[in-house]
């Protein structure tokens, strides 16, 4: 079953055009080196690195800095970016890996989470100046005007320029994956769809998991 997911009237109105994407992959392994899989990881990073791939993906990490300037925050995707250029992709397991890789080749931004910790239908809407989320590792997020979130139909579950929830954080035993991908004005869907695709598509061949739907708004 794919997530219902809806945009709110105040978001459309304050974020015109400016997307949001979501996979569903059931039925996976959080394996943490499957075989083949580093060799699909150097295949990857070997395509972001050149040149004028990298120049784009650079280009479009720089829009996100500057809107998580506008709310007064540091985007994570910047140091990421440096990191993998060095040092390439990291290593942790197979679902956060896919969430990284995602994030680097298509130079957006992904949350990955367990689909069946999420209350209900999915909103993208924005926030109320104090509202608050329980973000991941213990941490309260303090929204500011405006600021993009993600709601489930109990509460703030991701705050896009402070991060996610720790409700829906991937544990040992989540099975159906959920990655979501936020564009910010001057970002194209068209590149969500295309990370998305890359995370989808290494849960399916590398951790047995089912891709239930890819879909951009």
């Amino acid at each position: 079953m794919f997530p219902e997911f809806s945009m709110s009237t105040k978001y459309q109105a304050k974020y015109p055009g400016v997307g949001f994407g979501l996979a569903l992959i059931s039925g996976c392994q959080n394996h943490e080196n499957p075989a083949g899989f580093d060799q699909h990881k150097r295949k990857l990073l070997r395509k972001m690195r050149k040149r004028q791939t990298l120049a784009e993906i650079t280009n479009r990490i720089d829009t996100y800095a500057n809107f998580f300037q506008s709310f007064g925050f540091e985007c994570p995707l910047t140091k990421h970016l440096k990191r993998t250029i060095h040092s390439g992709f990291p290593r942790y397991d197979l679902i956060v890996d896919a969430h990284f890789m995602a994030e680097m080749c298509a130079g957006i931004l992904v949350a990955v989470t367990d689909f069946d910790r999420f209350d209900g239908s999915l909103t993208l809407d924005v926030a109320v100046e104090g509202e608050a989320c329980a973000g991941m590792g213990g941490r309260e997020f303090i929204c500011k005007a405006d600021e993009i979130v993600l709601r489930d139909e109990a509460e703030i579950v991701c705050v896009l320029c402070q991060g996610a929830d720790e409700k829906t954080r991937v544990r040992e035993d989540t099975v159906r994956v959920l990655f979501y991908a936020y564009a910010v004005p001057g970002i194209e869907s068209h590149f969500l769809k295309d990370g998305l695709a890359i995370a989808a598509e290494t849960m399916a061949e590398y951790g047995g998991g089912t891709v239930e739907g890819v879909e951009v708004s």
